[in-house]
């Protein structure tokens, strides 16, 4: 039933996937009622150069701070 997108940086080992996978899995079940076969789970690795928050590239350097 439910579908849930995960989009994150990429750098995630296979066994933080899955133990993510499973917590979300359990959540859906325990609010929404939904069966643990029901729940799909897609993983999108994301490079920090393909993704931008206030105008600013993730693999660009932070700014530098004021004093």
């Amino acid at each position: 039933m439910p579908t849930i997108r995960v989009e994150m940086f990429e750098g995630r080992t296979v066994e933080q996937k899955r133990a993510f996978a499973q917590a979300l899995t359990e959540a859906a079940v325990r609010t929404i009622g939904a069966s643990p076969e029901s729940v799909d789970i897609l993983f999108f690795d994301i490079q920090k150069q393909d993704w931008a928050t206030g105008g600013r590239l993730w693999s660009d350097p932070a700014p530098a701070k004021a004093d």
